[in-house]
């Protein structure tokens, strides 16, 4: 998982500038959103909430190239509600990104 910080943050870093300050702000800003899409997948109890929020995930690891977020993503899209399996792995890969920083 460390590569997928250090892919993470040369993103970060090149939308920023090479700023380290505001590199640790979006990495800490990417890392809210991403928790808060989970929490609402978490939540999520009908095909049409998860459908929403997975897509969102699934849009803000792309536009950060978070390659491993992105592909949990994906399979949130195609699974149903709640999936704990799904759940659990976004949760850790969340948990190993925000070590990272």
């Amino acid at each position: 998982m460390a590569y997928e910080g250090a892919s993470l943050d040369a993103n970060l870093a090149a939308a920023a500038g090479h700023d380290p300050d505001l590199v640790r702000e979006l990495r800490a800003a990417f890392i809210e959103s991403a928790e808060h899409h989970i929490d609402l997948l978490t939540r999520a109890r009908c095909d049409g909430n998860w459908q929403v929020a997975a897509m969102r995930l699934k849009g803000l690891a792309a536009s950060f190239h978070a390659d491993s977020l992105l592909v949990l993503a994906e399979e949130a899209v195609e699974t149903v509600p709640g999936n704990p399996g799904v759940l659990r792995r976004l949760r850790q890969i969340l948990d190993d990104l925000a070590i990272e920083s």
